[in-house]
């Protein structure tokens, strides 16, 4: 009896204290439903903040619209419910201490007036953005940008691709413009792969890829712009992050990070980084075979080394005089250094035997610097803070050297001296420009013109070593002093008209241009002017189910840049001598696009294209018989059209798992004429990336990647396909400051062979270029500081970007 009445109190004694614990416990239930067509809404994000906005727990409504969220304190809340399409509905609850369930019954969602300007993937948080003309890519959402460089992340970027060498294509063309924070930045002119690979993607906030760019952007860029956000919304006060990393074998160490500063009217973002890399030695191999009554057979076998270091910084200030006068600039500056040592010897067989062997040991050293700065003012109006007129000026300059010295061994039928070859070439520009916005009603009017005078430079020497004095003598046959001057005065007119459901955009562009170079040493000169009038239009019809269908036409042009018309002859195999074409004019292009995109829970976008060039600039090489020397150059000989579907897809499975994937499926055609005889070429082409990660308790987080690039189709060649992976885990240490991550690189294969063939009329080569493909990254990555309110930033600014980024690559 004793030990039921003691078992009765112990039960009773338990049952109090559940009760005093969940005393104070609450649960709070719904309905999400449509406010016009009653239909259950599934998927919204529920959410449950204090009444300072502390978040404190958040769920999704599920198939049936119902929604619950248990095991809630007594105080005052605020429930918020939040879709794309929808107005953000809010609630103010106040619970008792007494538990108790909270029916809040059916909740109405009312359609936003302007419903789906944008579509938007949520995972952890939005991820990709459609809207009538770019695609938005947030890195901040995504879990990998903690382990990687900005070039890693580029592969899951919609319609972007990175080939095997690294070079970034867009709809697979390597002709656009790649653009920091809305404007040029000589970084990206003068040595944007490597410093994207230097660049901590943590410290970038959105790339965006703007597929058909309006009017008012210049007309350079056949494919599109790249636009790489790094500054963050600057409020009052001050916040940042600093990564730190450590690549290796191949890499080193780096750092990188970004601040913001506001403190009243004024306020300034800045952002930089720098890294070391080192390549162990690895092997190439090229042979060539020539056709005809004397073929020949040449086998080179190369080792090499490299050392690099690069450095950046850029910043942008503003300065608020008052609510219709506001003044902003940029700064960002920019160096690298690099040293290749090369090993090589080569072999040439003819139908005699041995034509020609030596060993060559190489020295290449380089390095560079680039800077630009702009100053806008814009001024608003009274009436209308949507009217604005925009003053700004731009200067911009960067140099790079070069500097190559060969020496021979062990020669056979090889009669060049040593020698060395020295190249000193750059650009510089100003530019000024007026913009003007004016809405009338539904109607948004802009225009403005533009006026840039631009110079490019090359000082290019080549000496020899005399034998008889032991003393370098320059050969002034291959020495001279370059100087091209470009003239660019556009103008342009773009109209806006937005309905309930339709989207117009579209306006045209005109640019005349007047090109002079000049060869000092040989006392000759080039000239060349035209006119272009480039037209854009953009459709965009929105649909109740949140999906959008795009249409769009626009013609673009590429100029040529410095690498592309610098006549300097790189020497430095002696078997193939590279060099520039002076005579260059732009090429014509002409794009057409559909897209379809739908977002729900996860995002589907799908673009299929079509483009046509007219004088493409394509790289031509022939071979020399009299020499036994490939000669590579530029040449406007090119026509081509290209054939493109591009599907990028992003789904959350639960809320701990999310799947994206990015394709793209090409066929191209290309002809030219290369030593006067026409020459075809036609092939597919593919791309696709595809990424899942995981997240667990307690902030760890595991991602897994596979990638594959299929062939690389140009005029006279192809490149081989292959397929990468990549796993990487990260731990927040402290929640949204400090972070930990580590990845490992194609952790199944140590190194890759690139596989170039090319071919002539009267040559095939094969080229094999060895990289390191298995690589180990760590990173710690450090938030710092709190922001208040939003700056005001200059709605516009100049935006060079009518050179074309092929040869930067």
């Amino acid at each position: 009896m004793k030990l039921k009445l003691l078992l009765v109190l112990c039960c009773l004694s338990f049952s109090l204290q559940a009760q005093t614990i969940t005393a104070a416990l609450n649960t709070v239930k719904g309905i999400a439903v449509d406010s016009l067509t009653k239909e259950t809404l599934d998927y919204i994000t529920i959410g449950l903040k204090t009444e300072q906005n502390i978040p404190i727990k958040s769920t999704l409504s599920k198939s049936d619209g119902t929604f619950i969220i248990s095991d809630i304190k007594a105080g005052n809340y605020l429930l918020t419910l939040i879709s794309v399409g929808y107005q953000t509905k809010t609630i103010k609850l106040k619970l008792d201490e007494a538990p108790a369930t909270r029916d809040l019954g059916t909740i109405n969602l009312s359609t936003k007036n302007n419903q789906l300007k944008e579509v938007i993937v949520l995972a952890d948080k939005p991820i990709v953005k459609q809207e009538v003309d770019r695609i938005s890519y947030d890195l901040q959402a995504d879990p990998e940008s903690k382990t990687s460089n900005v070039m890693e992340i580029m592969r899951k970027v919609p319609l972007i691709s990175v080939d095997g060498d690294d070079n970034i294509l867009l709809k697979g063309d390597a002709n656009y413009k790649i653009l920091i924070n809305g404007k040029p930045s000589s970084m990206m002119e003068r040595n944007a792969k490597d410093i994207l690979k230097s660049m901590p993607a943590s410290s970038i906030q959105n790339i965006e890829v703007i597929t058909n760019p309006p009017a008012k952007y210049d007309a350079e860029g056949i494919a599109g712009i790249i636009n790489i956000i790094t500054n963050k919304k600057v409020d009052n006060g001050y916040n940042g992050s600093v990564n730190m990393s450590q690549r290796f074998p191949a890499g080193g160490p780096g750092t990188g990070g970004s601040a913001t500063f506001k403190q009243g009217k004024f306020g300034i973002s800045a952002y930089g980084g720098a890294n070391t890399s080192q390549t162990p030695l690895i092997s190439n191999t090229i042979s060539r075979t020539s056709t005809g009554n004397s073929y020949t057979n040449l086998s080179q076998t190369n080792s090499r080394e490299t050392d690099s270091r690069n450095g950046y910084f850029g910043s942008e200030l503003s300065f608020e005089i008052d609510s219709l006068n506001l003044i902003s600039g940029q700064l960002n500056i920019n160096g690298n250094s690099n040293e290749n040592r090369n090993y090589q010897q080569s072999l040439l067989n003819g139908p005699t035997g041995v034509l020609q062997s030596y060993n060559l040991d190489g020295n290449n050293e380089g390095n560079g610097h680039g800077m630009d700065a702009a100053l806008n003012y814009q001024l608003g109006f009274k009436k209308n803070k949507q009217q604005l007129l925009t003053f700004s000026y731009r200067i911009y300059s960067y140099r790079n050297q070069q500097n190559n010295e060969l020496l021979s061994t062990n020669p056979v039928h090889y009669n060049l001296p040593d020698y060395n070859q020295f190249n000193n070439g750059g650009s510089a520009e100003q530019t000024f420009q007026i913009d003007y916005i004016q809405p009338v009603k539904k109607l948004t009017i802009e225009a403005g013109i533009k006026g840039i005078h631009r110079k490019n430079d090359s000082d290019f020497r080549f000496r020899y070593l005399d034998e008889n004095t032991g003393q370098y003598q320059t050969d002034l046959l291959k020495t001279n002093v370059f100087d091209n001057t470009q003239e660019v005065l556009g103008a342009y007119n773009t109209y806006q008209y937005n309905l309930e459901n339709w989207g117009f955009k579209g306006g045209f562009r005109l640019e005349r241009t007047v090109i002079d170079a000049d060869f000092i040493s040989g006392q000759t000169q080039v000239r060349q002017e035209y006119l272009n009038l480039i037209p854009s239009l953009s459709l965009n019809r929105k649909f109740k189910d949140m999906s959008n269908l795009n249409l769009a036409f626009s013609q673009r042009i590429q100029r040529p840049g410095i690498y592309q018309l610098n006549p300097f002859v790189d020497r430095s195999n002696p078997n193939f001598e590279s060099t520039g074409n002076p005579d260059l004019h732009p090429t014509i292009g002409s794009n057409l696009s559909i897209g379809y995109s739908k977002s729900k829970k996860g995002s589907f976008n799908f673009l299929l294209g079509y483009q046509r060039f007219e004088d493409l600039i394509m790289p031509v090489s022939v071979f020399d018989p009299t020499r036994f020397i490939t000669l590579n150059s530029y040449d406007n000989t090119g026509r081509a059209r290209l054939f493109t579907a591009n599907l990028n897809l992003n789904f959350p499975f639960t809320k701990k798992m999310n799947f994206s994937f990015n394709g793209g499926l090409a066929h191209g055609r290309v002809q030219g004429i290369v030593n006067n005889i026409l020459v075809k070429n036609e092939g597919f082409m593919y791309n696709f990336s595809s990424s899942g990660s995981y997240r667990f308790e307690k902030g760890w987080r595991l991602n897994a990647s596979i990638n594959a690039n299929g062939p690389n189709l140009s005029l006279q060649g192809t490149s081989n396909s292959y397929i990468g992976s990549a796993f990487s885990f990260n731990k927040d240490l402290i929640k949204d400051k400090l972070s930990f991550s580590a990845a490992a690189n194609n952790p199944f294969r140590k190194y890759r062979t690139n596989i170039r063939e090319s071919f002539g009329p009267d040559f095939l080569q094969t080229s094999n270029f060895q990289t390191f493909y298995r690589s180990f990254n760590t990173s710690l990555n450090y938030r710092f500081g709190k922001l208040k309110s939003a700056i005001k930033k200059n709605t516009r600014g100049i935006r060079n970007d009518d050179v074309s980024n092929n040869s930067g690559q």
